[in-house]
């Protein structure tokens, strides 16, 4: 029979609002921001008046800590689940800021009427009604008297139930008695279940992740800096996709302003490129596989915490190293330098637009294997075509794409211990064979829709090779990308549709190729043969229809770019499958050159 690995306890709302301001109970400023809308406080609210269940917080203890002295120094808790409920209370009860999911500061007042017995969100109009108190907090926390308050609300309606109010205020009061359970998880669970109990629990609302747990876990340090990190991770992953929102920081939050953190963001406030707008669970991810040779999480969780993996214990020296090699790691990736020539180096490899990466764990671990060439001083021309082939490499073989963060663990762990030039040869002799090449790659071609990473492999080929649309004489594949080009079915959807042939079928990736918008749109339900027979006649000086290529050599080095077959010339639906075949093979040989040149 199992133990059970948590006390189940009861508390008065009152002794649990100290404990957070004591902070026993950590709830940071922005451990997560504040979500819910003021109608929700104020139901919470209502809820407790009214007597009934707001369900239970969930809280672990951190593992008490070894000081440098010997002695030991209890963890404080941090909220599994709960905290939007606790910072309700403390919005509503207390009177405190909250710090919304915009991350500015706002007072939520919840106002009361005694005679209805009703909350309401408080207003300008609610606050001149005298019927209504227009904030309660000041009486549910007992900083005013609640006979003055009686008194007050008495004269001012003067023709009022007086034993109704006065007992409607008392029920008010006796809100801060309320009891609210709380769960407390054993502190000697390892981490790793307590990661789980944190996701399990929260996936019924948000769904959260391990990242969560790891932010949470930052936020809720007050001695090696963890508050102002996390403040720092959350303003650059804001910044990096609303640059304008520097300003708001400046003017919302003072002492992160004040900070050296403020100046390691800044130069996001006028960078405009989204390849790569990470989110908090990509920087850490990155900071901390770089940092510390790991990969899993929940070792991060373990770290942070001080645990010594030799001994089984956890030491103050552990959590304040650990904090400082995180930072480092953070420092490292949101660096100017090193972000823009690691986007420039992904550029370079034909990836141009974000909506072409498909597979954010390659992206996230060619980032490391950039930082950590750089440390180790590499020419930048190796480094260069070192990241691009095992970017390039990651995407192809969906190195990233299950089970990613056994794969970060084990792949940070090998380069660690060895030349990374040898191990990237080693993967492509291993991943990369003729057998990928000439088989297996034809069969990844065989699917459908523009979301398959092959395809985008493909088009950054395309881009790189500087090739340009199908059936276009000027207009780059760079250009149609950027700009939203369309991707043409070479043999029409209609076309195909018509011959009774299924989605899954008439959007095949091998079907696709960049056009531009009018030469689709000229195309139309045509089949190929039929529009090609236009083609050919215009570079034989007939009528233009399509595009601007009037030369048959130029025609035929077009075909060759866009991997299709000359056969399509006298091609009809009844040749589907054979292009098909056909433009897979051609469309992998590309491919192969391709990765060969980075």
């Amino acid at each position: 029979m199992k133990t059970q690995k948590y006390a189940v306890n009861q508390y008065l709302i009152e002794s649990l609002l100290a404990k957070v301001r004591e902070n026993e109970i950590a709830i940071p400023e922005i451990q997560r921001p504040f979500v819910w809308d003021a109608s929700q406080v104020r139901d919470l609210l209502d809820s407790l008046y009214k007597g009934y269940p707001v369900g239970y917080l969930i809280a672990w203890r951190n593992p008490d800590v070894q000081l440098k002295d010997g002695a030991k120094a209890s963890g404080k808790m941090i909220l599994i689940d709960g905290q939007q409920r606790v910072t309700a209370l403390t919005a509503a009860i207390i009177g405190q800021q909250v710090v919304n999911k915009d991350y500015r500061k706002v007072r939520i007042s919840i106002a009361f009427n005694p005679l209805e017995e009703q909350f309401e969100v408080s207003n300008p109009a609610i606050a001149k009604d005298s019927v209504w108190i227009a904030d309660v907090s000041t009486i549910i926390s007992g900083t005013v008297d609640l006979f003055d308050v009686v008194e007050k609300y008495l004269a001012d309606n003067p023709s009022t139930d007086k034993v109704k109010v006065k007992t409607s205020l008392l029920n008010l009061t006796d809100i801060a008695k309320k009891q609210i359970g709380l769960i407390e998880l054993d502190h000697d669970l390892d981490i790793e279940t307590v990661t789980e109990i944190f996701i399990r629990i929260n996936s019924k609302g948000t769904v959260l992740s391990q990242a969560d747990f790891v932010m949470s876990k930052i936020a809720a340090d007050l001695r090696f800096g963890g508050q102002a990190l996390r403040k720092c991770i959350d303003y650059f992953c804001h910044l990096a996709v609303a640059p304008e929102f520097y300003d708001q920081i400046k003017e919302m939050d003072s002492e992160f302003a004040a900070s050296d953190y403020l100046q390691k963001v800044a130069w996001l406030r006028s960078e405009n490129d989204n390849l790569y707008d990470p989110s908090y669970n990509d920087l850490l991810r990155v900071a901390f596989t770089k940092e510390f040779e790991r990969g899993k999480f929940s070792d991060l969780v373990s770290l942070l915490s001080g645990r010594n993996f030799e001994t089984k214990k956890f030491e103050d020296s552990i959590a304040e190293a650990s904090f400082a090699k995180l930072t480092a790691g953070i420092l490292d990736f949101i660096k100017e330098s090193n972000f823009k020539r690691f986007v420039m180096i992904i550029k370079s490899a034909g990836f141009i637009d974000d909506g072409m990466i498909r597979n954010r764990g390659a992206l996230n671990f060619a980032y490391i294997v950039y930082l950590r060439l750089r440390t180790q001083s590499v020419q930048d021309g190796k480094i260069e075509s070192l990241v691009r082939r095992w970017f390039v490499m990651s995407v192809l073989t969906g190195r990233y794409s299950g089970s990613a963060e056994t794969q970060f663990d084990k792949d940070i762990r090998q380069i660690a211990s060895d030349d990374f030039e040898k191990i990237l040869s080693s993967v492509e002799q291993t991943e990369l064979s003729p057998t990928f090449w000439e088989l297996r790659l034809v069969q990844q071609l065989d699917t459908s829709g523009t979301g398959n990473p092959y395809f985008w492999v493909f088009v950054a080929a395309q881009i790189r090779a500087n090739d340009k649309g199908f059936l276009s004489k000027d207009i780059a594949i760079r250009e149609l990308v950027s700009h939203l080009g369309d991707i043409h079915h070479i043999f029409p959807r209609a076309l195909l549709k018509k011959a009774g042939l299924p989605r899954s079928q008439y959007n095949q990736i091998a079907n696709y190729a960049y056009t531009q918008e009018e030469i689709n749109i000229k195309i139309g339900s045509k089949a190929p043969s039929t529009y090609f027979a236009d083609i050919q006649s215009q570079c034989n000086g007939g009528p233009l229809k399509y595009g601007a290529i009037l030369d048959m050599d130029l025609l035929r080095a077009n075909l060759a770019a866009n991997c299709v077959p000359e056969a399509i010339f006298g091609m009809n639906e009844t040749g589907y499958s054979e292009f098909l075949q056909t433009r897979r093979k051609l469309m992998a040989t590309k491919i192969q050159r391709y990765y060969a040149k980075l």
